[in-house]
């Protein structure tokens, strides 16, 4: 079993690090706000660090799941910051979704102090890191990736290194384009159902067996129906997310039409408030248009 430090402790950091310490890790958390990491010490064991170079201090392997890119930079870098505290050999493997851009910056920047940085986004939302069935897509060198996969088997239904550093990410934006469209779609065909005054939920019964089928067809089509929003990935988080995806089509010169569009679908969605209600929201966006 490993030393480890856990950076982050929102929805889906919080279980993450639980499976860790359930696996028999040594496990030293820290989060922003304090009581949140003593909730997590009083419920799970381990123990709970006041700044992240803190908890990082003696870890073979340091996790983290926090916001954004200025978020992932605050717990890496500086005097607190991780990078600080972590011992020579020691891997870093970054669970937020973030930039390509700033998980090759911190690649180096880990390098360079002798340390391994794994890029590692998450794809499988709350219930997938509460179950353990999370699907993991990294980036890094071979070697530390190697070291860091069977930590992550705690959480991971699949885990794999697609490539060299930011590839992890990469594949994170396409999870995001391909999610973002299915909702839409998914939207549409249950507003048209409503609209043509038929059971939805018989639709989706039918449709759902052949090649309309889906993951968010199979576990959001009734909460969507039920108008109920509270279910997972947050509009503003899925934002931030597709505008990474838009600005990086910028720089590679790949063509996301549809991403586009449905990302405005998705500040419609703010407009109305609904900032932390769960993706499926597109079609409470349909039935207020009417």
């Amino acid at each position: 079993m490993a030393k480890l430090a856990f950076l982050g402790l929102g929805v889906m950091g919080y279980p993450m690090a639980g499976h860790l310490q359930a696996k028999g890790h040594e496990v030293t958390v820290y989060n922003r706000t304090a009581a949140k990491a003593d909730a997590w010490v009083k419920e799970q064991g381990g123990s709970a660090a006041k700044t992240p170079r803190e908890a990082a201090q003696g870890a073979d392997f340091v996790m983290a799941c926090v916001g954004n890119d200025d978020d992932l930079r605050g717990v890496c870098l500086g005097e607190d910051g991780a990078f600080a505290g972590m011992k020579e050999g020691a891997v870093f493997v970054d669970h937020t979704t973030v930039s390509a851009k700033v998980t090759r910056e911190l690649y180096e920047a880990a390098g360079a102090k002798g340390l391994a940085f794994v890029d590692a986004p998450i794809s499988g939302g709350q219930a997938g890191a509460e179950n353990g069935v999370l699907s993991v897509m990294c980036g890094g060198d071979e070697a530390a990736y190697g070291q860091a996969e069977p930590v992550m088997a705690a959480y991971a239904r699949i885990c794999r290194r697609i490539g060299e550093s930011g590839a992890g990410q990469m594949t994170k934006m396409c999870n995001q384009i391909a999610i973002a469209g299915l909702v839409q779609g998914l939207s549409e065909a249950l507003h048209f159902a409503e609209k043509s005054g038929l059971d939805g939920r018989a639709v989706v019964e039918v449709i759902s067996q052949g090649a309309a089928g889906s993951w968010q067809m199979a576990n959001r089509y009734e909460t969507m129906i039920d108008d109920q929003f509270e279910h997972g990935f947050a509009v503003d988080w899925m934002r931030k997310d597709l505008g990474i995806c838009l600005d990086t089509a910028e720089e590679n010169g790949a063509s996301l039409p549809v991403t586009a569009l449905v990302d405005q679908f998705y500040k419609d969605v703010q407009k109305m408030g609904g900032g932390r209600w769960d993706t499926s929201s597109l079609f409470k966006r349909l039935r207020k248009l009417g």
